[in-house]
C-alpha cells in the first residue's frame, strides 16, 4: 500500500461542495495514516528551486562561517545546528544530519521576548548570501498560510467552525527547517534521523529527489514514502492527536541513508504559545472521555525540545535573546 496523494487545490476556491470532498479526504488519511501527499499547493516550483539553491550554498559554506550562527548559543533555537545536535530516538546516537532552523521573526523589544519566553525571538540568518532572509521569511509566510488552508479543512471534517484555528497562528511557534543528509555510499540503510513523532500540529515537508523518508504503518512495519514531484509531505503531529483525542494519528517516521546526499525542507506548523491544547467539540463524549490533560503550546513545545536536544537543557543557554543572536 502507499500514502494517498490528495490536490487541495479546492480548498483556495468557494466551491462547497469541492472544499468538503477535499476535507473528507484529508480527515480519511489523518485517521488511517496520519501521513499523506499533498498537490495544487499554490508553491511555485520555482520558489522550491531557489530555496533548494540557497540550501545548497549555505551548507557549502565552512564551517566556521555557519557556526556564527550556532544554534546552541541562542535560548529561542534559531540558527545552525551542527551533526549529532539533535537526538530524536533517544536509544539512538544523535542524528547525521546538518540544519537552519528559523521561525516566528519577533523583535528584542517584543513583551513575550522581553519576558524571556521559551522560543521566542528574533530570527537568526546568515549573512553572507544574498537575498536569503527575503527569500526565507517569505517561505516561512507562506507555507504558514497553506497550513492554515489544511486546518480549515479539518475543522470542517471535524464538524466545528472552519475559522476556529485562525486566530491560533498569530504569531505562531511554527518552524521552518533545512535539513542536508551528506551522502554515506557505504552505509546504505543506516538510519540517519531516528524514529519520532513531530511535536506540533501538522508538518508539511518537501524532500528532494534522494528518498529515504520512511512511515511507520499500523501493524508497525516500515514503509517507504517516496519523493513525488511537485507534492509536500503532510503529517500529523502530537498536539493535533492531542487535540483531537486521537482521532488523528501523529505516526512514527524516520530517514534512513540511501548513499546520496539529501534535502529536505519541512515546515512545523505550531500554534500561539499561549494556546491550549484541550479536547475539540465533537471529538469525545460520554463513551469517549478526553484521553489526554490540556497543555499550553510553549510548554509543550519546550518540554519536547529538552529532550530532544541536550544543549537546550545547559543553564548558560537559557538567557533572553540579546542583539548577537
Amino acid at each position: 500500500m502507499s500514502l494517498p496523494v490528495i490536490d487541495i487545490s479546492p480548498l483556495y476556491n468557494d466551491n462547497k461542495d469541492d472544499l468538503l470532498r477535499v476535507a473528507h479526504a484529508i480527515d480519511d488519511a489523518c485517521r488511517t495514516w496520519g501521513f499523506f501527499y499533498i498537490t495544487g499547493h499554490g508553491i511555485p516550483k520555482e520558489r522550491v528551486a531557489k530555496l533548494t539553491e540557497m540550501a545548497d550554498r549555505f551548507f557549502a559554506l565552512p564551517e566556521e562561517e555557519k557556526m556564527k550562527i550556532n544554534i546552541e548559543e541562542t535560548a529561542h533555537h534559531r540558527g545552525y545546528g551542527s551533526y549529532t545536535a539533535e537526538q530524536l530516538d533517544p536509544s539512538k546516537p544523535g542524528d547525521w544530519k546538518e540544519t537552519f532552523d528559523m521561525g516566528c521573526h519577533l523583535p528584542l523589544d517584543h513583551p513575550s521576548v522581553v519576558a524571556g519566553q521559551p522560543l521566542r525571538g528574533p530570527n537568526n540568518h546568515p549573512t553572507s548570501i544574498e537575498g536569503w532572509t527575503e527569500l526565507m521569511e517569505q517561505h516561512y509566510a507562506d507555507m504558514q498560510k497553506m497550513a492554515l488552508q489544511l486546518l480549515r479543512a479539518l475543522a470542517l471534517a471535524i464538524g466545528i467552525d472552519e475559522g476556529f484555528f485562525q486566530d491560533k497562528f498569530t504569531e505562531p511557534l511554527s518552524g521552518f527547517r533545512m535539513i542536508r543528509y551528506p551522502a554515506l555510499p557505504d552505509e546504505k540503510g543506516r538510519v540517519v534521523c531516528g524514529a519520532h513523532t513531530d511535536y506540533g500540529i501538522v508538518t508539511l515537508l518537501y524532500q528532494d529527489k534522494a528518498g529515504g523518508l520512511q512511515v511507520q504503518n499500523l501493524s508497525g512495519e516500515w514503509m517507504d514514502a517516496p519523493p513525488i514531484e511537485g507534492s509536500y509531505v503532510v503529517n500529523i503531529a502530537d498536539m493535533m492527536s492531542m487535540w483531537s483525542n486521537g482521532r488523528y494519528k501523529s505516526t512514527p517516521h524516520r530517514v534512513v541513508n540511501v548513499g546520496v546526499e539529501r534535502i529536505s525542507m519541512p515546515f512545523f506548523c505550531e500554534p500561539n504559545p499561549e494556546t491550549v491544547i484541550s479536547c475539540l467539540p465533537n471529538c469525545f463524549d460520554e463513551q469517549h472521555p478526553a484521553l489526554f490533560p490540556d497543555v499550553k503550546a510553549v510548554d509543550w513545545m519546550d518540554k519536547c525540545f529538552k529532550e530532544t536536544y541536550a544543549f537546550r537543557t545547559r543553564k548558560d543557554n537559557l538567557e533572553k535573546p540579546t542583539a548577537k543572536a
